[in-house]
């Protein structure tokens, strides 16, 4: 996904500032990039959500 690398950049050509990468026309999906290296925040951990839902099937269904 060009879109968490921290090459990618809108204001160049093909949104790419790595000069030797080939284009990926589709900025959004997986894609095998030798030059992918993910931005700092790229990834977040879900947090309540996943809390909560997990309570609420325990609440449901009892604990085992």
């Amino acid at each position: 996904m060009c879109r968490l690398c921290v090459e990618y950049d809108t204001r160049v050509a093909k949104h790419c500032r790595e000069p030797t990468a080939e284009e990926v026309r589709d900025k959004t999906a997986a894609n095998f990039c030798d030059h992918f290296k993910p931005k700092v925040g790229a990834y977040v951990a879900p947090t309540g959500e996943a809390d909560a839902a997990r309570a609420a099937l325990e609440a449901l269904f009892g604990k085992k």
